[in-house]
């Protein structure tokens, strides 16, 4: 029979799912996105607080338990908040590489300890509690080296994995067979419970590593609906319905996000998560590449071009996030706004290393969200616009997409080779991470601007500066 403990922790719990629901609606949109993160966070408190009250009322823990779990919920949340705000914009995807690290990591520790707590779990309890070992452990490795990745680290970068297919199938195989184990074999589960572990870790390793980084939006948008999923098998393990209704609607909401992002490059999820992007023998494919030459500018004459300009489309990329140069380009579109001039933003969904980086990266920026216009709506005003000026953003521009037999073939570009004027910031001549020329740099429209964005763009600004004296 139910106590009231029970009755009241059911409810305390339903309503923090509640407003759990409330704030991903609310993150619909830019504009409400800062209130659903506080609804969410609100509703968060809410059931940490009432699990705490539930175990002290029940006795499950001692007064020295009570200090220690004060203290793991202090430094978590110090940790938290100091990472939050210290860490720079560009680098977010590697803080919420992390992130997605230790949620998988504590989803797979809450259901181990279920699994080895109880004297004879049953077999609901096994197959929820394993699932969320093995999702979590996944998680937890992969997102280390996608962080690793991230953040640029040499020796994570040089990892290689020759036979990569055969390494995936054989530890998903082994971890598998373990939890399968696992639920046959109860009475061995101290066992089964850590080969499943084991094996889930490496695979999570053999997963991540022979993905490159242009593909991490889209594997940390998986990684984190298998952080959501771990989390609510840890929560249909221990009967938490917080945790079922949270971890439910952040693995949803990451699936629906990693499909759209597949999609957007034209290219099957399944294919992305194989790491075959931009390998030599697809690039090898795209034949010798265009002809001609690419045409310099300098910042002066890039001033005069959008002094004099009617409408101008920006199109940041990642170039745009390693040189840090969001600020410089948001303060040259108030220059040029305020001389009259339409300013837009060009915003490919894979642009960056993350899902919505290029939005998160201009709205540090304080561009408005209005001005922030996506790759369907933008893509029709191309031919309208005086200039495209296009910041560290490659195989998203790459026309070659509208040809068949090239790496790039058939993903959905932002159209600014259509532009009347198109001007492109890049650091060198390096090719885009398909591994191919891109056919933008060689229009006879297109200019090229060499160097660093951040720089580049502040020698603009003082030249437009001089020209509206």
């Amino acid at each position: 029979m139910a106590t009231t403990i029970d009755i009241v922790s059911w409810f305390v719990y339903l309503v923090s799912a509640v407003l759990f629901v409330m704030g991903l609606h609310c993150m619909n949109s830019p504009k409400t996105a800062r209130r659903g993160n506080t609804i969410s966070a609100v509703g968060m408190v809410i059931a940490v607080a009432m699990a705490f009250i539930k175990l002290f009322v029940e006795g499950f823990v001692s007064v020295v338990a009570v200090v220690v779990l004060i203290a793991g919920i202090a430094i978590g949340a110090l940790a938290g908040v100091v990472s939050a705000k210290k860490v720079k914009m560009t680098d977010m995807p590697q803080l919420v590489s992390v992130f997605n690290t230790v949620g998988g990591g504590a989803a797979a520790l809450v259901a181990l300890n279920d699994i080895l707590a109880q004297e004879t779990p049953n077999l609901v309890v096994l197959i929820t509690a394993g699932l969320g070992v093995l999702i979590g452990s996944v998680t937890f490795t992969g997102s280390l080296i996608a962080a690793g990745k991230l953040q640029g680290i040499r020796w994570v970068k040089k990892l290689s994995l020759p036979g990569k297919s055969v390494w995936n199938i054989l530890f998903a195989l082994l971890m598998v067979a373990s939890l399968v184990m696992l639920c046959v074999f109860p009475g061995q589960r101290l066992l089964w419970s850590v080969l499943t572990t084991v094996f889930a870790l490496c695979y999570g390793l053999v997963f991540v590593i022979p993905i490159g980084g242009a593909d991490m939006p889209v594997v940390i948008s998986v990684l984190n609906a298998c952080t959501g999923t771990a989390v609510a098998m840890s929560g249909l393990a221990i009967d938490n319905v917080a945790l079922i209704v949270a971890g439910a609607l952040v693995g949803a909401a990451g699936v629906t996000l990693s499909v759209l992002m597949s999609k957007a490059m034209n290219r099957p999820l399944m294919s992305v998560l194989s790491g075959g992007f931009g390998s030599d023998a697809s690039a090898a494919s795209a034949g010798e590449g265009p002809q001609g030459t690419m045409k310099e500018t300098s910042p002066d004459d890039l001033a005069v071009q959008l002094v004099y300009a009617d409408k101008v489309i920006f199109v940041p990329g990642f170039g745009l996030a390693q040189a840090q140069a969001q600020r410089e380009l948001a303060d040259l579109g108030e220059l040029l706004k305020e001389h009259g001039v339409e300013v837009e933003y060009a915003i490919h969904p894979v642009a960056g290393r993350m899902p919505g980086h290029m939005n998160v990266l201009l709205a540090e920026a304080n561009v408005p969200y209005d001005e922030l216009v996506d790759l369907d709506d933008v893509n029709p005003q191309f031919p309208s616009a005086n200039v495209a000026l296009v910041v560290g953003a490659n195989d998203v521009t790459n026309p070659a997409a509208r040809r068949e037999g090239t790496p790039v073939s058939g993903m959905p570009i932002l159209d600014v080779d259509k532009a009347q004027n198109v001007v492109v910031m890049k650091r060198g001549r390096g090719k885009g991470y398909a591994g191919i020329e891109n056919e933008l740099y060689f229009e006879p429209n297109t200019q090229m601007l060499f160097g660093d964005a951040k720089n580049s763009l502040q020698s603009v600004i003082a030249a437009v500066k001089e020209l509206l004296a």
